[in-house]
């Protein structure tokens, strides 16, 4: 069902997910990197996940590693030009799924933009694995990045809007 275009309730509305997605993903990396991690190692939380300490210097699984100052400003820019695109979605947006898919994503983008300023690397340390295979390390962002994501997608599949 879509409901009244409120672009600026659903501007901040989304914007303030984002900031509270963005805060708990630093949060999280503060604590990881401040605490849990000194000294770095690999801790077993249960069998099928630990706790690690990795810097992700590419995109998703690592592609694209950048590892110069050029590189990892080019990665910050794409960022920023996708989340300023994901805003303007977000202040178009005509359904709380879409406000709030899309302040999750923007809170994760914006959560890794920060590690790579600051770190020249995104912080990455929740590893799942199962029969010896490691999925890759990610953190909260991504986490935030991933459930926007399928939501976003659930939503356009069972949307009610006409296609035509």
């Amino acid at each position: 069902m879509r409901t009244k275009n409120l672009t600026g309730n659903n501007l901040v509305r989304g914007l303030g997910l984002a900031a509270l997605v963005t805060f708990l993903d630093q949060l999280s990396k503060w604590w990881i990197l401040t605490s849990v991690m000194q000294p770095p190692r690999s801790i077993e939380v249960l069998p099928f996940f630990n706790l690690v300490l990795t810097h992700n210097r590419g995109v998703s699984f690592g592609l694209f590693a950048a590892g110069s100052e050029t590189g990892k400003w080019m990665l910050v820019g794409l960022a920023l030009v996708i989340t300023a695109f994901l805003v303007h979605w977000l202040y178009k947006a005509t359904t709380g799924w879409n406000v709030l898919s899309l302040g999750m994503i923007i809170g994760g983008a914006i959560g890794n933009v920060v590690d790579r300023v600051r770190f020249g690397a995104v912080v990455d340390f929740l590893d799942f694995h199962a029969f010896d295979y490691h999925w890759p390390a990610f953190n909260l962002a991504d986490v935030g990045i991933a459930i926007g994501a399928a939501i976003l997608i659930i939503e356009s599949l069972f949307s009610d809007k006409d296609l035509a």
